[in-house]
């Protein structure tokens, strides 16, 4: 049963969907950590009318967002944002005070 469970796990991840939603996931990421800069950028471009301006100030936010979130999926921040929230849910908590209780129970 593992080795099957491996073998679509391994097929899903070569696909081009999987790649394409991968690097999804990249834009999305360094997007929602950066997400207050849109704002400016659109700011700068109602101000000041200059089209030229405000589309490279944007095509430059566009890779920045990608290889931030690159940067934050591949180095574990994601990880440890994960962790952190974690520690303030309600349901996450309840969760592991039961797995401690059966842990303990057992030994």
């Amino acid at each position: 049963m593992t080795s099957t469970y491996l073998k679509k796990r391994k097929a899903l991840t070569r696909g081009f969907k999987y790649r394409l939603c991968l690097q999804k996931a990249y834009f999305d990421n360094g997007l929602a950590l950066t997400g207050y800069v849109k704002y400016l950028i659109a700011f700068f471009g109602l101000a000041s009318a200059n089209t030229k301006w405000t589309l490279i100030f944007a095509a430059v936010y566009a890779f920045a967002c990608y290889f931030l979130g690159r940067i934050w999926i591949n180095h574990g921040w994601m990880e440890q944002n994960t962790e952190v929230s974690n520690r303030f849910n309600k349901f996450v908590k309840e969760m592991r005070r039961k797995s401690v209780h059966r842990i303990s129970r057992k030994i």
